[in-house]
């Protein structure tokens, strides 16, 4: 046993403490998202600026920026009618995004799950 398996924290069945990781995940799981996340980490921008760079309509932007913000991932300030979006925490999602794309060079890569195939990705 490691002591990963050790800490209640990470491997609780406790669905109180399993249900906000699955929603992190869930978040990060939505490639517009993650896209949104990465022209953040360029630094603070407006919705119509994010609109721009993906080429989504305005209110799919906004439904993806309110997730994040939900899952504490962005912050959001308002400078007179617009709002800025900037990531909360960047070293940690920097992190957390780096351990997963170890995961991904270590492992099957996702193409390879019969559990994803046909997922748009």
């Amino acid at each position: 046993m490691t002591s990963a398996e050790d800490d209640e924290g990470v491997w609780s069945t406790d669905a109180g403490l399993t249900a906000p990781t699955a929603a992190l995940f869930r978040a990060l799981g939505e490639p517009a998202r993650l896209t949104l996340l990465r022209h953040l980490f360029t630094g603070e921008h407006q919705v119509r600026e994010l609109t721009d760079h993906l080429g989504l309509a305005q209110s799919t932007v906004s439904a993806h920026l309110a997730c994040l913000r939900d899952c504490g991932l962005v912050t959001v300030r308002q400078r007179g009618r617009a709002s800025i979006y900037t990531i909360a925490d960047p070293a940690r999602l920097a992190g957390l995004i780096a351990a997963a794309e170890s995961l991904l060079d270590a492992g099957p890569h996702p193409d390879e799950c019969a559990h994803l195939a046909g997922a748009d990705r």
